[in-house]
């Protein structure tokens, strides 16, 4: 009986260590996202991207009306890739990793800060697809607010 206790266990404890490192594969793209985007580096944003990915936004209109946009990945690359002095961070929190195969999703909190200011919070959902080149987005939808962002104070303390 404990030698079957023991290999359950030692299945287990092996799931549980392939499946973080499936996750930490998921996050890469994501950190390659906002690594490339706080360094101005367009290459590394757009590593992060299949180059038929999706962008949507969800928030409202300066009358207080709910607002869709799509976005297109050139556009955004050129935005990335414009020299700048300005510093883009986008801390995220409250990571949720569901993966099912060749798919993965991730929800996460997340507050945007320009240089040390914050600018707006909301969520980010990136849906990923596993093909022979790795994790890669292929939608990318946020909402935005400027309020009841509830930003933790680990993270405001790195912009003060």
């Amino acid at each position: 009986m404990k030698i079957i206790t023991f290999s359950l266990l030692l299945s287990c404890l092996s799931f549980l260590s392939m499946a973080q490192g499936e996750e930490v594969a998921v996050m890469e793209p994501i950190n390659n996202l906002f690594n490339g985007m706080n360094k101005g580096d367009s290459a590394l944003v757009h590593k992060a991207f299949r180059d038929d990915v999706t962008f949507a936004t969800i928030g409202l209109d300066k009358e207080g009306n709910p607002r869709f946009r799509r976005g297109d990945l050139k556009s955004f690359l050129v935005a990335m890739g414009t020299p700048r002095t300005d510093v883009y961070s986008e801390p995220i929190w409250d990571v949720k990793i569901d993966i099912d195969g060749n798919m993965a999703q991730v929800w996460a909190k997340y507050a945007f800060y320009l240089n040390k200011d914050f600018h707006h919070c909301g969520v980010d959902a990136f849906q990923l697809f596993k093909g022979s080149d790795g994790w890669k987005i292929f939608q990318l939808s946020d909402t935005r607010q400027t309020e009841a962002c509830n930003v933790p104070a680990a993270i405001q303390n790195q912009f003060k």
